[in-house]
């Protein structure tokens, strides 16, 4: 019984590569890989590149001569739709690894998070470089007014986008303006931000007078740069709502605008919030239309509308480029980093929040 049992496992198995096959060719691969790179120099990107290449000419070559072309063929594609996962992924990890161990100390400083720059100067840095004193300064006021100028342009931007999705979905019917519409949202999706900051700019300096830089001329810069996903995501939400809901509504006698408001824009709320909060997380760092338009400050200002105002990527751009201390750069390079990193953080909540929204306000659906 054993023998008959032993035979057709061996019938079925024949022609297939081990199951361990695959980590032999991996073990074989990092160890001809590391002794390549030993003899032209090694470093861990090039180990892994030549590691990579071995493994699936190894891998393919095996399988070809022991179960033949067509597995071969299918190890290959394996093989190369695993590895641009891999170089995909590489970037990610990489931004995530260096941001952590950059930004990680600044981030611990105490005060970081509740203090800001007003008063710190190069005394302060060469002391804290040459002497181990503490570093002092933190980011509040550019944390401040990221929230600040963020939620003033979610303000205008959701309200103009969700109309304007709406218009497009309920009103419009392919008419001219819904066409023209939908071609300039498709232009303003693509413009560079410095472009949406020197448009906001312009607009206040012609009503308001040269040199006006506030919270609330940022907040219009990135309001430009919202509205167009807002508009988009939305749309796509009102357009895959049931026309059935619709028509049910208007058969009791509901109004138009009741169903819109009753019906329709429930059963899509959880597409449009998260579209929302992935348009927050889309302009919460720029850069470019900050400055032009905002300024950069080391003060707490609370006046969105009076007064230069900070914002996280603007205060690492500006610790960068011009430390506190041109000798001794490293307690400024210490705050940009703990900055970039209390800045992925925020996005990663809001990405987070985007899901959560979408979970918790998605339709109940019975059995």
């Amino acid at each position: 019984m054993s023998a008959t049992v032993v035979r057709k496992r061996s019938a079925l198995t024949k022609g297939q590569l081990p199951k361990f096959a695959p980590y032999i060719v991996l073990a074989v691969a990092l160890v001809v890989g590391a002794a390549i790179l030993a003899l032209i120099g090694f470093n861990a990107f090039g180990w892994g590149i030549v590691s990579a290449i071995l493994f699936a000419v190894g891998l393919v070559s095996w399988s070809g001569a022991v179960e033949g072309a067509r597995k071969a063929k299918d190890k290959l594609a394996t093989c190369l739709v695993v590895g641009a996962f891999l170089i995909a992924l590489l970037p990610l990890i990489s931004v995530i690894v260096t941001v952590l161990v950059n930004g990680i100390p600044g981030l611990i400083t105490p005060g970081f998070l509740g203090t800001s720059m007003n008063g710190v100067t190069g005394a302060f840095d060469n002391k804290a470089a040459e002497e181990g004193a503490p570093v002092l300064g933190g980011i509040y006021h550019a944390l401040l007014g990221t929230i600040q100028i963020t939620l003033l342009a979610t303000v205008i931007s959701v309200p103009v986008g969700l109309l304007t999705s709406i218009y497009l979905v309920e009103y419009g019917n392919d008419r001219p303006l819904a066409r023209a519409i939908t071609f300039f949202v498709d232009v303003m999706t693509g413009i560079p931000s410095i472009v949406a900051g020197l448009f906001a700019a312009a607009f206040f300096f012609a009503i308001v007078g040269p040199g006006t830089k506030t919270g609330a001329v940022a907040a219009v810069a990135l309001s430009v740069l919202m509205i167009p996903v807002v508009v988009r995501s939305s749309e796509e939400m009102l357009k895959i709502v049931p026309n059935e809901l619709r028509e049910a509504s208007y058969a009791l006698g509901v109004r138009k605008w009741r169903t819109i408001t009753k019906v329709v824009i429930p059963t899509a709320i959880s597409g449009i919030a998260s579209g929302v909060t992935l348009a927050i997380a889309r302009v919460i760092g720029e850069t470019a239309p900050i400055l032009v338009t905002a300024g950069f400050a080391t003060t707490i200002n609370n006046n969105v509308f009076g007064g230069w105002m900070a914002s996280l990527p603007t205060f690492i751009y500006t610790q960068i480029l011009n430390p506190t201390s041109p000798s001794n750069p490293g307690p400024s390079d210490q705050r940009a980093w703990g900055a970039a990193l209390v800045l992925i953080i925020l996005v990663m909540l809001l990405n987070l929040g985007a899901r959560l929204i979408a979970r918790l306000f998605a339709p109940k659906t019975g059995r």
